[in-house]
């Protein structure tokens, strides 16, 4: 669902790692006691001078300080690992000539397409809110220099010195920091790869395959107006058209149709009646079930309120509800229970776990007595790790799914999915948050924002949406039942492009063009299929001898789509929005000139 108001309540496998506690580590948060960087105490100056403190430290190609005793060491042509340690604050500076620059990349909402200045202000990550990663992206796609750190609670900052037409990064963390830095100018996507590769570590959880099947979501099509029979009847007609799990949002804990959150904390399945039973039923359809919990919320209208008051994280009046504090056992366990019995007793395949960066942040009290851990990103951890034993104790196949901006590596351990954060309607922005995530989430599988549409849509934009987030998993959230034939024959064919294609799709090679125009061109490859997504009247390349099989998927008006670069026989096949196939035959790709594909179709080349 969405992210509430700040104004009123209108919200829209095997065993799990346990988290750190003896240490550092380049996962997961460091649990050491550890104060928040404090935004009015960062070193910060204005201009081309150094920050305070700072003392040079050689690294080719770069002008590279650090504070406290540094470290670099070169571990790739054109990558170098740079480490500080120290007591208090310590940081890492380095600038390059911003020369040939287009935009700075970062993995949050509309973080892409401009170039910051120095003194904007920095941006903070933390176990349960962002990534701590970002490149300086270039012309012709490559990567100026990319960066991440190998902690999730770091103060960054990235920018264009004024005074000298460098561009300025930094990072600062308590006690101890690793940056990797890259400036071999590979393309920004294989860079940044690189990268989350590098976070890995091999503690991601395992992927049950269901996480990368196309989904159904109660969320737009009924906001809290759930039913057995409305779930039951969409499961049903989604089956078919493709749709194999059925996500079932806000709404089941509550008969009160207000959109507000004081009914969140017993998670009694009010509106779900005979709850085991309903499951069955849908998963005897052959869908797989997931149920939403706003995991933080303790609203006062419930009878968990009376309980867990005293161990309130944040007051959020406006929406009816207490932040709970997970530092508390109490909390965690009561929570942990709350959660696992929708699996355990329901038999639930999930979770769709919401508002996790609401436990993310800097004015969290001291904690009392009871606590058994000082850092807020700890008890987060503890409660995560707790939900996720349980639930694939019941089910080693069960899912979770996170949602922008909790998309960290610090998360990965408890996560099988993670999806884009809201954006109703709208295509581009579902695409680029889609892409931003895939370039984030390394193994983790992405999913769009539910798709909606209106009941006039024509087939063409309605898969114009879906080819809008063709590299992520669609999760579709509208009326079934009230779809024309044609606007189910245009879900139908590109969802089963979806799954025919998933292996290129998701775990293909991505190369997105362009972030400082939003990806007007998107490509994947992966053991000769090649991947297209146009989204502008833009040329595809065809070049190469790597590719057996090329589908171009034109998502733009403009139905003239020119193949460049290759050669030799090729079979050609055009198909509408709808799945219906327009042309077919032999074309010399010299000579191809423009094909011509419409609106929402699919070109396929085939080599002979």
């Amino acid at each position: 669902m969405t992210e509430p108001s700040t104004t009123g309540p209108d919200p829209t496998g095997p065993s799990t790692p346990e988290p750190s506690t003896t240490g550092p580590s380049t996962t997961g948060p460091d649990t050491t006691d550890v104060a928040e960087p404090d935004l009015t105490d960062v070193w910060e100056p204005h201009g081309s001078a150094p920050a305070d403190g700072l003392r040079p430290l050689y690294a080719e190609g770069l002008d590279l300080r650090v504070s406290g005793a540094g470290t670099a060491r070169s571990v790739a042509d054109g990558v170098v690992e740079v480490s500080a340690e120290g007591p208090g604050q310590v940081r890492i500076e380095w600038r390059l000539p911003c020369v040939d620059a287009t935009a700075l990349w970062t993995p949050e909402p509309r973080g892409t397409g401009w170039l910051p200045a120095a003194w904007s202000a920095p941006r903070r990550t933390g176990l349960a809110a962002g990534a701590p990663i970002a490149a300086l992206v270039g012309t012709g796609d490559v990567a100026l220099c990319a960066f991440a750190a190998d902690r999730p609670d770091v103060l960054a900052g990235a920018g264009v010195v004024e005074e000298t037409g460098e561009f300025r990064f930094w990072a600062q963390a308590e006690r101890r920091l690793t940056v990797r830095i890259d400036t071999s100018r590979r393309h920004f996507a294989r860079c940044l790869a690189d990268l989350t590769a590098w976070w890995g570590d091999g503690r991601t959880a395992r992927i049950p395959d269901a996480a990368r099947l196309p989904a159904y979501s109660t969320w737009y099509a009924m906001h809290q107006d759930v039913t057995p029979e409305r779930i039951e009847a969409q499961a049903a007609l989604g089956k078919p058209l493709g749709l194999d799990v059925v996500i079932v949002d806000d709404g089941w804990m509550t008969a009160d149709r207000t959109r507000g959150y004081a009914h969140c904390g017993d998670w009694e399945p009010v509106s779900l009646p005979d709850t085991a039973a309903h499951v069955r039923r849908v998963r005897e359809l052959g869908v797989r079930y997931l149920l939403w919990f706003a995991l933080p919320f303790i609203g006062t209208d419930s009878a968990a309120y009376r309980k867990l008051d005293g161990y309130a994280l944040a007051e959020e009046p406006q929406l009816g509800a207490i932040v709970a504090d997970p530092r508390y056992p109490e909390v965690r366990e009561f929570l942990t229970d709350r959660l696992a019995r929708a699996v355990e007793e329901w038999g639930a395949d999930g979770l769709k776990i919401d508002f996790i960066d609401r436990f993310a942040r800097a004015d969290a009290p001291t904690a009392g007595p009871e606590a058994d851990c000082t850092s807020v990103d700890e008890g987060v951890e503890l409660l995560l790790a707790a939900v996720r034993r349980r639930i694939t104790a019941a089910n080693p196949e069960a899912m979770v799914e996170h949602r922008q901006p909790y998309t960290g590596p610090g998360l990965w351990p408890y996560v099988t999915m993670v999806r884009a954060t809201d954006c109703p309607l709208s295509p581009q922005e579902n695409r680029q948050r889609t892409v931003d995530l895939r370039l984030a989430a390394g193994p983790v599988p992405v999913h769009s924002d539910m798709l909606m549409w209106h009941p006039a849509e024509p087939p063409e934009q309605i898969a114009c949406h879906l080819i809008n987030v063709l590299f992520s998993v669609p999760q579709v959230s509208v009326d079934l039942a009230a779809q024309s034939d044609a606007q189910r024959e245009a879900i139908a064919f590109w969802l089963g492009i979806f799954r025919e294609h998933l292996a290129t799709l998701q775990l293909g090679e991505l190369r997105p063009a362009r972030p400082d125009l939003g990806y007007p061109l998107v490509t994947a490859d992966r053991e000769g299929t090649r991947v297209v997504a146009r989204y502008a009247a833009l040329p595809v390349d065809a070049s190469g001898s790597g590719w057996h099989t090329l589908l171009v998927a034109n998502a733009d008006a403009d139905p003239e789509v020119r193949l460049t670069g290759g050669g030799g026989a090729a079979e050609v096949t055009v198909r509408d929005a709808r799945g219906r196939v327009l042309r077919e035959g032999e074309v010399e790709l010299a000579l191809a000139g423009a094909i011509p594909v419409p609106r929402g179709g699919l070109l396929t080349v085939r080599r002979r």
